[in-house]
């Protein structure tokens, strides 16, 4: 409670309304949030989250799991915000906390994403990508890192300001990390959708080793899933800077309830069931870690002779 205190001190973005002098469309959001929206996406998250621990100990993938689950109890906080919101209005805790919350929470679904991708090179093969297989978890997993810093960092600005200069430097750094979520997100995709057309073109010489799980039905589906996730983090990123770009004052995106609940509860929320469902420890077994970690072995083998093939 203390970190919520501290964001106490922020500017009076209601410009000292209260639920008894103004009516709520002079709020910031402009509404009171649904209170069975608000409800379902917390408990969504809540499930969500719960499930990701009970996976990671069963399947032991640490970062994935650490990953998963501070994004979804950050979502769980930021709906708790919301709940603040409905019954009041005006409370400036819980436009804070839902501004800050949920702002960065995907940025770890995000990462949980970007780590997948070294597997899933090593399992068709590491020759067909243009960067060695561990450089995605090192570039994209740091750049989301320092996306996520630039939001916080905004956040406390905007979040101790006294005065509308302070709040606007603030909002200015969050919008420029969630630029560069957007960017990041962007370039990976465009490296993962490379390297599928890469595989497509080589389909005759993948990685012998892992015939037998890239036939599966469970791999196919676990890229699909990851192909999902990719997408709607994209989206909501995207509506989230567009949203932030409006200001805190009258902005029509910021104001509008159904535009938040349709591209950023829900793309978020599709995001974690689909990374739930298709867990990458149903699909990375333990009997096929092996084969993987093979591959990798001989990929770093012959990291200098670049990737010619694709």
């Amino acid at each position: 409670m203390d970190v919520f205190a501290h964001l106490a001190a922020r500017a009076d973005q209601n410009r000292g309304c209260t639920q008894a002098t103004c009516p709520v469309i002079q709020s910031v959001y402009g509404y009171r949030p649904n209170l069975g929206a608000t409800v379902f996406f917390l408990i969504l998250f809540a499930l969500s989250a719960c499930i990701f621990i009970w996976q990671g100990v069963r399947t032991k993938t640490r970062f994935f799991t650490w990953a998963m689950v501070l994004g979804g109890f950050s979502e769980v906080l930021g709906y708790v915000a919301k709940l603040l919101l409905w019954k009041d209005p005006f409370s400036d805790v819980g436009f804070k906390m839902s501004v800050v919350l949920l702002t960065f929470a995907p940025a770890f679904y995000a990462a949980g994403v970007y780590y997948t991708l070294k597997h899933i090179c090593l399992t068709f093969g590491a020759d067909f990508s243009r960067l060695r297989p561990a450089l995605y978890t090192y570039i994209f997993i740091s750049c989301d890192l320092f996306s996520i810093v630039l939001q916080a960092v905004g956040g406390a600005l905007a979040s101790v300001s006294s005065d509308m200069s302070l709040l606007n430097a603030g909002t200015n750094v969050m919008i420029a990390g969630l630029v560069l979520q957007v960017f990041t997100l962007l370039v990976f995709g465009m490296l993962a959708a490379d390297y599928a057309f890469a595989v497509f073109r080589n389909r005759e010489n993948l990685n012998p080793a892992t015939a037998e799980l890239r036939s599966s039905l469970r791999f196919k589906l676990f890229v699909g899933g990851l192909w999902l996730a990719w997408l709607c983090i994209e989206i909501r990123c995207a509506y989230r800077v567009a949203e932030l770009v409006g200001g805190w004052v009258n902005n029509p995106i910021l104001r509008n309830e159904y535009l938040f609940i349709c591209l950023d509860s829900l793309p978020i929320g599709i995001a974690a069931l689909a990374l739930n469902i298709l867990h990458p420890g149903w699909c990375f077994p333990k009997e096929s870690q092996g084969l993987v970690s093979t591959s990798e072995k001989l990929g770093n083998s012959s990291d200098t002779e670049g990737m010619s093939s694709v």
